[in-house]
């Protein structure tokens, strides 16, 4: 009666077997760039499910050799095999040691996936059970291939199928023998035969294994003496992808696919699609980090992170600091010896000794200086001699998108994922400056401006927040240059100019564009937000300017492109435009006509305009620094007060690129460095690779367009306001008539924007020389 009533206790709320039959146990979301680079995964559980018939001989033969020979000829419970396990644990008991199961790997299903891991009578009691339900109701490759996908082998893998590639970097069909009888060798200890921290223990459990293959005739003696004979090599540790510079792209990847999907990303082993493009995800973020390097190293050596006694444990102390991830060729070294410009350092992990280089001896010692035991990072110089390298404590960020798609191609959002994984790109709101002037200027030629209207640059004060407070604006040099034309103020990014413009246009008007456009969600109509006194994400300006380029269509910026399930089931796609043929068969008629992407914010002409403008901050305003790209190339720089942000944000007829360089406690970045300085060459380190094996384009003009020469610059008129552009100025003096000679009709090979020859040639009173501290874009 009592093994009745334990018996009944026992098996009362037993599992149903047949729930096997549809489970797969929680797999890894893989993520890939638009080419299928794998650039990450997402799990709490790493796996890869690999159906049975994908599962090569050789790693199903080691399990089977390790943990179940017999299991293609038992019922679920192999009882010759549990009498020999429980033979062995009577001297396991007197040895104190891990007392054995004998399990089956069917009983090792139903433990693993249905049961828990308590080691009790009743519990193995409830296994054999299930295991015989188990076999009554899977077939045995279906049993081999739950087992194969849901057991732990260490180094974070779950299942063969991911086990092979974090120990070997190989799929499952390039592993030999002894490859596979080492993951086979692991189910029993994963931390007892860790491959780095116990390897003669790992070999040794390897070679049993093939040895066991061998018996059961699954390898010849000549194959198991070949195999037993290779040395054990693994990776120092597991990886998610060989790709690794896309960190802040793939992070920003799991938080937007975490807010569709859920949990479910981490358990559904869903395929996500981005838009990343490698090459220039791998560009964006050199750029970036040589940008911030060259920053730092402008501002002086800041001393070294440590300094020891050459002749104490200095290699350990060395080695708790690592330098940036990214930076790989980056070594820790101790100096041995100053001697003037002479400093000898070693390295502490690869016992290396040389001279620094000499420049950067001198940089040091205009620093903080050098000293003996000054614990550093260097980095291998071509000549054997080394650099000496500081890892920078400014950050910034940088996005790249496709202006027509919205397709988000690269994205770094700082210095190093490995000392901060803040993302500045889509997380740090910060104020734009004169990057923000675009959109002022583009609800202006929305109204009633022009590209040939003039404003007025002059002195102005007005009433501050708090009785008795005047606020007033200034240039960036202190100077007023009286009336100029509407492309005068935002090439030159004069701030007087802006501030009245916005007086004549209503920052109401003003502020519920900046929302409509995208760049805040909010903004209180003051003055100042037109000086860019409000706060943005780099992500979100990026995406804004993208209007200017595409036609003036508001684009959603996305980074997945296509996110499948595990059966190849699209779940969710980035491009949601119908298209009722699209899956038809091809049938020899036209291709099917679809909506342009993006709802139409801005006018045409107006984007046109504005892009026409910004050209002319590349040739002659703010970021000239961008004309060495040698392509049409538009862009406006940005500087806050105090410099303490730096902006450009430039693009190509098929590129946007935003660049944000700041500290993260938002401090000054020093004086002078304005987004020319600090943001414009990173533009440009990057431009150089995105554009090299582009075609060379001019910007799209829109058919509607009027374009008329006003001051010797082609600008664009929507059509009807043509008429209200102004004629030149005219100058003093009588226009002479007849042929001119070439260099006094193209000064300097100017154009100079007269009617005609002989206005060109006249005397013209000196030009007003304008100081070059006007090109900074400071607010």
């Amino acid at each position: 009666m009592l093994l009745a009533i334990y018996a009944a206790w026992l098996f009362h709320d037993l599992p149903d077997a047949s729930e096997l039959a549809e489970y797969r146990p929680p797999t890894a979301t893989r993520v890939f760039a638009w080419d299928g680079t794998l650039i990450g995964e997402f799990s709490d559980e790493r796996r890869v499910f690999v159906p049975y018939e994908e599962i090569p001989p050789v790693v199903v033969q080691a399990f089977l050799a390790a943990e179940d020979r017999n299991f293609f000829r038992h019922g679920g419970v192999d009882v010759g095999g549990l009498g020999r396990a429980m033979a062995k644990n009577v001297l396991n008991v007197l040895r104190g040691r891990r007392l054995e199961g004998g399990s089956t790997i069917t009983q090792q299903v139903a433990k693993n996936v249905l049961l828990s891991n308590d080691a009790t009578l009743g519990r193995k009691l409830r296994e054999a059970i299930l295991a015989s339900r188990l076999e009554a109701t899977l077939d045995k490759e279906h049993i081999l291939e739950l087992y194969l996908n849901e057991i732990f082998l260490g180094y974070r893998s779950y299942g063969v199928g991911v086990a092979a590639y974090n120990y070997f970097g190989k799929s499952l069909n390039q592993l030999t023998p002894d490859e596979a009888a080492f993951l086979a060798a692991l189910p029993k200890g994963p931390n007892n035969y860790h491959p780095r921290r116990h390897p003669a223990a790992a070999q040794g459990r390897r070679d049993w294994v093939l040895g066991q293959m061998e018996q059961a005739g699954w390898l010849t003696r000549e194959q198991a003496e070949a195999a037993r004979a290779r040395p054990l090599v693994t990776r120092d540790a597991p990886q998610r992808s060989a790709y690794r510079d896309a960190d802040f792209f793939v992070e920003e990847t799991r938080r937007q696919a975490r807010n569709l999907f859920g949990e479910r990303v981490n358990r559904d082993g869903l395929y996500i699609r981005t838009t990343l493009d490698p090459e220039l995800q791998s560009a964006a973020r050199d750029a970036l980090m040589r940008g911030l390097e060259t920053y730092d190293r402008r501002h002086g050596w800041r001393g070294a992170w440590g300094n020891i006694s050459p002749s104490a444990d200095w290699r350990a102390e060395a080695q708790r600091r690592s330098p940036p991830s990214e930076r790989r060729a980056w070594r820790a070294a101790i100096v041995e010896h100053i001697d003037g410009n002479a400093a000898r350092v070693r390295t502490a992990r690869e016992d290396q000794t040389g001279l620094l280089e000499p420049a950067d001896v001198a940089w040091a010692r205009a620093g903080r200086g050098l000293s003996r035991g000054d614990l550093i990072f260097v980095e291998p110089a071509a000549n054997g001699r080394f650099n000496l390298r500081q890892v920078p404590i400014v950050n910034g960020a940088l996005v790249a998108i496709e202006p027509f798609s919205g397709r988000v191609v690269a994205m770094v959002g700082g210095y190093s994922y490995s000392l901060s994984n803040f993302n500045r790109a889509t997380q740090a709101r910060r104020q734009p400056g004169s990057a923000f002037k675009p959109f002022v200027y583009a609800t202006a030629l929305e109204g009633e401006f022009t590209p040939a209207s003039i404003v007025v640059d002059g002195p102005i004060s007005l009433p501050g927040a708090r009785p008795g407070e005047r606020w007033t604006p200034q240039n960036y040099n202190r100077d007023f240059y009286g009336p100029q034309p509407l492309r005068r103020g935002l090439e030159m990014s004069r701030n007087l100019m802006t501030v009245r413009l916005a007086q004549q246009i209503g920052m109401r008007q003003i502020s519920a564009d900046a929302v409509r456009f995208g760049v805040v969600d909010d903004m209180d109509p003051v003055l100042a937000m037109a000086l860019g006194a409000g706060e943005t994400t780099p992500f979100r300006l990026t995406a804004a300017y993208a209007q200017f380029a595409n036609g003036g269509r508001r684009i959603t910026p996305h980074l997945i492109e296509l996110v499948q399930d595990r059966q190849g089931r699209v779940e969710w796609r980035a491009d949601q435009r119908p298209c009722r043929v699209c899956r038809r068969p091809y049938d020899g008629s036209a291709s099917p006509r679809l909506p342009q992407l993006g709802q139409q914010v801005i006018d045409p002409i107006t984007a046109y305009q504005i892009t026409s403008m910004l050209e002319g901050v590349v040739q002659r305003g703010t970021a000239t620094a961008a004309r060495s790209l040698g392509r049409p190339i538009a862009g406006k720089t940005g500087t806050t007060n105090d410099y303490r942000s730096a902006w450009f944000v430039g693009y190509s007829p098929d590129l946007v690129v935003g660049v944000f360089v700041g500290f993260d406690d938002n401090r000054s970045l020093g004086n002078g460095e304005t987004g020319s300085t600090a943001a414009v060459p990173i533009f440009v380190d990057f431009m150089e690779d995105a554009l090299r094996d582009r075609p060379v384009r001019e910007f799209r003009r829109p058919s509607n367009a009027v374009m008329i020469n006003v001051r010797g610059i082609e600008e664009a008129f929507r059509p009807g306001t043509e008429r209200r552009a102004q004629a030149p100025v005219a100058e003093a003096g009588p226009a002479p008539s007849g042929p001119q000679p070439y260099d006094q009709v193209w000064r300097d090979g100017q154009v100079t924007g007269a009617d005609n020859a002989g206005a060109a040639a006249a005397p013209r009173p000196p030009a007003r020389e304008e100081p070059p501290e006007d090109l900074s874009g400071l607010y």
